[in-house]
């Protein structure tokens, strides 16, 4: 790991040019959060998909020193198309603004770009997006995308985000935000709803994914209230348990993928 250099904040919008030429000196990571701006049912803020990642990149940057820019607030929400608490870009839309965000980071100087989502059906296009730009970024530049939940363990990512406390404004996720912003949350107005699904013959996520994926307004029709999970039971302390093991989960993700690359993309 690099030496750390001081510095007022770990936010690039909030630094000098001077702080960033200084930073660079020391680390050439940044971390760039991806969210939406959609609804997280009646209770929790519209960028419920923005405060979580960019809470965990805070975290993750003060362990590794490096750098958080800001986030990508829109992102690929067309099955909430239906609730009125919407806004959002189409898949070439956002990533074109994903490769050019990667292309101009990496082109002041930043070697390893990390897009952490927040935001599911961002993922794959964050990641194609990548793969587009790989071709014009410098030489021993890596930019990629990885959801934060990805990273934690099957038992920890069962209790935050799943089919079995829902996938969608449940207890992860408003906990998380109570965590951080526990003003923006009302739980008075929370409810519980779980998507009236047949019985599957097959494993269930990969038909979920054909449904919600492909689908505009499968949110708005799968469920009244937006809400997939049973948030009445979130707190600020569940919230402060899950960022801790999604910060060990990026970090440790983050080092893995830096290993990977020193191992294998040797070949001439």
């Amino acid at each position: 790991m690099r030496e750390r250099m001081p510095r007022k904040s770990v936010f690039m919008s909030e630094l000098t040019m001077t702080q960033v030429d200084e930073h660079l000196k020391g680390s050439d990571v940044v971390l760039v959060p991806t969210g939406s701006t959609e609804q997280h049912g009646p209770h929790s803020p519209l960028s419920t998909d923005v405060i979580i990642p960019t809470e965990v990149c805070r975290r993750v940057a003060e362990q590794i020193n490096a750098l958080v820019a800001p986030p990508v607030n829109y992102g690929i929400s067309a099955g909430h198309r239906g609730f009125k608490a919407l806004a959002y870009l189409s898949v070439p839309t956002f990533m074109s603004v994903i490769e050019d965000i990667a292309f101009s980071l990496a082109e002041v100087g930043f070697r390893r770009i990390v897009f952490v989502n927040g935001h599911y059906t961002n993922y794959f296009p964050v990641n194609m997006a990548c793969m587009n730009v790989s071709t014009r970024l410098p030489e021993g530049t890596h930019a990629w995308g990885v959801s934060y939940w990805e990273t934690l363990p099957p038992e920890q990512l069962e209790e935050y985000l799943s089919m079995k406390t829902g996938l969608h404004a449940n207890i992860g996720e408003t906990s998380a935000v109570m965590a951080v912003r526990p003003e923006l949350v009302d739980l008075d107005q929370a409810v519980a709803e779980w998507p009236d699904f047949p019985d599957f013959r097959s494993p269930s996520f990969p038909t979920v994914l054909a449904y919600f994926e492909t689908n505009p307004g499968s949110v708005w029709r799968a469920s009244r209230s937006g809400v997939w999970g049973d948030p009445r039971g979130s707190s600020a302390e569940l919230g402060k348990k899950f960022y801790g093991w999604i910060e060990d989960g990026v970090v440790r993700h983050i080092h893995d993928v830096d290993e990977t690359y020193r191992r294998l993309n040797v070949r001439g």
